[in-house]
């Protein structure tokens, strides 16, 4: 299949203005901007056929063309990176899948991508896939100690028998019991937010209204479900090093942090 991977990048970002051009050193103490080390995490992976950032902002196109990515320009009017990416659709020619590397997501790890298209190839029912992982019972205690102080701790999902989601929360879903965490991991999945679609997905996508259920969780993927839209649930393993996003100015540390343990320059 013909696999381009999308980074969706935008100068407003509501809790972080600029973000991807926020400067985070590695484990050889050298600093980059987070748009060229989400540049450089897609181009670990393998079977790509092409990498691009797609942006509405002249300063991260011009930051990308010093480090030499591609650059689509899509509308202002996007309202997250899935619109985004369908809009710049019609930019990449013919393509089998696009994959949605949002652009805070620099410690993705390459197979996570490369599992999304696999499970593509091998199920053609599923317009979509998206990782998840299994959480150990202490990850999932500490969630709820977040939950229970008002703060959100990650997406959990949920799937039915044939792997394909049956829906996404803020909350943690599904619900323990007393029992639920003793031993073994346990049913939490906390998903990874990178996508795999089928072009046909996300011309779906874009010609489904908003739902409620979207604007309540601010999950952009429920959006596929209200369609119809099979998301499939690829289950990954956890690695070594956190998973940290760049959300916050306070994120910028453990990011770092987890840039040396993974040994990232």
């Amino acid at each position: 299949m013909t696999t381009a991977i999308l980074i969706p990048a935008r100068f407003q970002s509501t809790r972080y203005p600029g973000k991807p051009l926020v400067e985070l050193k590695g484990a050889g103490g050298a600093a980059k901007t987070l748009l060229q080390r989400s540049f450089e995490a897609a181009g670990r992976v393998r079977g790509i056929d092409s990498v691009h950032v797609v942006t509405d902002d002249e300063r991260i196109a011009a930051k990308a063309a010093e480090f030499g990515a591609p650059v689509i320009m899509t509308s202002s009017e996007c309202r997250n990176g899935t619109e985004r990416c369908a809009e710049a659709l019609g930019q990449l020619g013919d393509v089998d899948l696009v994959v949605n590397l949002q652009g805070d997501a620099l410690l993705t790890p390459p197979g996570f991508v490369e599992a999304l298209v696999a499970r593509m190839d091998s199920d053609r029912d599923a317009m979509v896939a998206t990782p998840a992982m299994r959480l150990r019972g202490p990850e999932v205690r500490m969630l709820q100690q977040e939950e229970a102080a008002g703060r959100v701790g990650g997406t959990s999902v949920v799937a039915d028998e044939q792997g394909h989601a049956l829906y996404f929360s803020k909350r943690l879903i599904p619900y323990l019991s007393a029992t639920s965490l003793d031993s073994g991991p346990s049913p939490v999945r906390l998903h990874v937010g990178v996508y795999a679609y089928r072009p046909e997905g996300l011309e779906r996508y874009v010609t489904t209204p908003v739902s409620e259920l979207e604007m309540l969780e601010g999950l952009e993927q429920l959006r596929f479900l209200v369609a119809g839209v099979p998301i499939a649930i690829v289950e990954v393993e956890t690695p070594p090093f956190a998973l940290r996003e760049l959300n916050n100015p306070e994120d910028v540390a453990p990011i770092e942090a987890a840039l040396i343990e993974a040994g990232l320059e």
